[in-house]
């Protein structure tokens, strides 16, 4: 009887080694490679891809909530909206000014995060913890500006949510390319409905933005003209993206290619002179050329 137990455990052992050895042989065949920990096989491939490119944009606030596992966290920001922004390991994460994990993250941090575009998702290139209330930045349209409370209402181009903000007397106004100016030499016709501007504004002790800088980008019926390089062109919608090479910003151009025969010999790298009204809500060329650097 003993013999027959030895017997069936060295044959149970055989088996055992006879499966694993063919087993090993088809994963090699497949061209499967084993995994070298459960990092490498539950972790992210080695190799992030490239930070998004273009202009970053500082938005302070306060966190809701973080997942870690979705890698987002929800940003209530100062002007009474919500905000997902997406995180990774490329995301520089600093505790006044001291560089901490991202796993330190809680709800209820008071935050300034550098944010980018990454396709249509706002993705955090660097957070940092406050522990005084942060500063912020936002960049849009103007809804309403109400001059009794003197109240500014912005459709912030990374939310579709508004952003109430408060333009007290003193404030510093600028107009782009113009010398800076106080909030009292301006009226509410600088906050025309449809005026493109960039906000720099602080948190007061009640949550509430307040502007601390105003730059007026564009008022609707002003007319811009754009010298620069096609980064891309789409001659069916008719939209001609230029950008200039001195401060390298991108401006989006609508143009009926009817209107103008040049557009035909278009192409992305022309040397282009664009003639452009603001209409309130996008650049429309009035006038299109080629520079003599492009016509080869």
């Amino acid at each position: 009887m003993g013999r027959f137990l030895v017997a069936v455990f060295l044959s149970g052992v055989a088996f055992a080694q006879l499966s694993s050895s063919a087993g090993s042989n088809s994963a090699r065949d497949l061209g499967v490679q084993p995994a070298s920990g459960l990092e490498s096989a539950f972790g992210r491939p080695p190799g992030l891809p490239a930070m998004p490119r273009g202009k970053s944009t500082v938005i302070g606030g306060s966190v809701l909530a973080v997942d870690q596992v979705r890698e987002q966290l929800t940003l209530n920001v100062f002007g009474g909206r919500k905000l997902k922004v997406l995180f990774d390991e490329r995301t520089q994460v600093y505790r006044d000014g001291v560089k901490t994990p991202l796993r330190d993250l809680r709800a209820g941090n008071h935050v300034s995060v550098e944010t980018m575009l990454d396709g249509t998702t706002v993705f955090a290139r660097s957070i940092h913890m406050l522990s005084a209330l942060p500063e912020g930045e936002c960049q849009g349209q103007v809804m309403n500006y109400s001059p009794a409370d003197h109240e500014l209402t912005v459709r912030d181009a990374l939310s579709s949510q508004p952003v109430k903000l408060r333009v007290p007397a003193g404030t510093a106004i600028v107009r782009q390319g113009q010398a800076g100016s106080s909030s009292a030499e301006y009226g509410s016709v600088d906050f025309a409905r449809g005026t493109l501007l960039s906000v720099k504004f602080r948190s007061d002790n009640k949550g509430h933005g307040v502007a601390s800088e105003v730059a007026i980008l564009a008022t609707p019926g002003t007319a811009f003209v754009f010298v620069g390089n096609v980064a891309s062109l789409d001659l069916h919608s008719g939209l001609l993206v230029v950008v200039d090479p001195r401060d390298d910003k991108r401006y989006d151009v609508f143009f009926n290619s009817a209107r103008f025969p040049v557009s035909r010999e278009l192409h992305e790298g022309a040397d282009v002179t664009v003639t452009a009204d603001f209409d309130g809500a996008r650049y429309v060329a009035r006038a299109l050329t080629m520079n003599a650097a492009s016509e080869k």
